[in-house]
């Protein structure tokens, strides 16, 4: 019955959903982190931590449910073979809307571990979702542009020791950290002021996911590579993703081993690992560029209207590790 509601009306129902689910689990989750800061014992810790990954969960799928009710998804996934919550993973994605987020909330909440994204600074300000963000240990960095560094360069390296800082927490049990390589969202105008190489994306930044792999190479081996397609190659605002007007979606996913020579490595000092390393992400993102081309082709074989979202995972290439 909801499709035939006036979208304004779906994407305020929409935003009440979200907001109220947000309202009620945060204070429970400010609760667990306030536990966590009076009882610094190890064994206590790792068990208040699985609560509030828990509550984080318990939002996503709730999140979930108002998604299958508002908006005539038809989710259209293959078996996850080998995708284990036990398991580190290091996700990364093309990134066109604030809806991407939630589509791969949606579709990976509960099979590997709870996403967890490398945050800037300025975000933990955020009223009430900074302070969930910072009880659950999302890394917040700080970020030194090349003009900043060079007006006070006793900053540099500043920001890879508090990657490794953050990334120290997740030793302790697995996550999966997730990272947007672009660096922002994609536009049309973004990519041709970078002059971009690729069809459907921004350029790589390697930096992130090179800290991270630099610090946790003893823990993350698995990459979960996805690739997300709006029909027509549009980038949607987040309101227009509340009210139901998105068009179709395709998702693919692939999950792959990283290749052992890059793990364990100083990517800020070793100038030679450092080329290596970002010709490997270029080469990934030549291949995301080529299946998202793919994507588009299938979306134009299918015929997909503005009507409603589909999202269809790449059966052909499963996630399988």
């Amino acid at each position: 019955m909801y499709r035939f509601l006036p979208a304004p009306l779906i994407g305020l129902i929409a935003s009440l959903c979200l907001v109220l689910n947000t309202l009620v689990l945060a204070p429970f989750l400010m609760l667990v982190s306030l536990c966590r800061l009076i009882l610094p014992i190890d064994t206590v810790q790792t068990a208040l931590t699985r609560v509030a990954i828990g509550i984080a969960s318990l939002w996503i799928s709730i999140n979930s449910l108002w998604m299958r009710a508002l908006h005539p998804m038809d989710w259209q996934l293959p078996e996850f073979a080998g995708l284990d919550q036990q398991q580190w993973y290091f996700v990364i994605s093309n990134h066109q809307s604030w809806a991407d987020i939630f589509i791969t909330q949606h579709l990976l909440n509960r099979r590997i571990p709870m996403l967890k994204f490398f945050l800037t600074q300025q975000l933990i300000w955020v009223p009430v979702i900074g302070l969930c963000w910072w009880a659950l240990d999302f890394p917040f960095m700080q970020r030194y542009s090349a003009a900043y560094l060079k007006k006070y360069p006793h900053k540099k390296g500043k920001d890879y020791q508090s990657t490794l800082k953050a990334c120290a927490k997740f030793k302790r049990s697995p996550v999966a950290v997730m990272n947007y390589l672009e660096g922002t969202r994609f536009t049309l105008q973004k990519q041709q002021q970078q002059v971009s190489p690729y069809r459907y994306l921004l350029k790589p930044k390697a930096g992130g996911i090179g800290y991270a792999l630099s610090a946790m190479g003893d823990n993350i081996s698995q990459l979960l590579n996805i690739s997300i397609f709006y029909a027509d190659h549009q980038q949607p605002s987040f309101w227009q993703f509340l009210c139901g007007k998105v068009n179709h979606v395709s998702v693919a996913m692939r999950c792959e081993t990283i290749p052992a020579g890059l793990l364990n490595n100083n990517y800020i000092e070793d100038r030679a690992f450092r080329s290596e390393f970002n010709q490997w992400v270029n080469e990934l993102w030549q291949q995301k560029d080529q299946q998202m081309a793919t994507l588009h082709h299938d979306s134009l074989a299918r015929g997909w209207s503005s009507v409603a979202v589909d999202v269809d995972i790449d059966a052909d290439s499963p996630a399988e590790c």
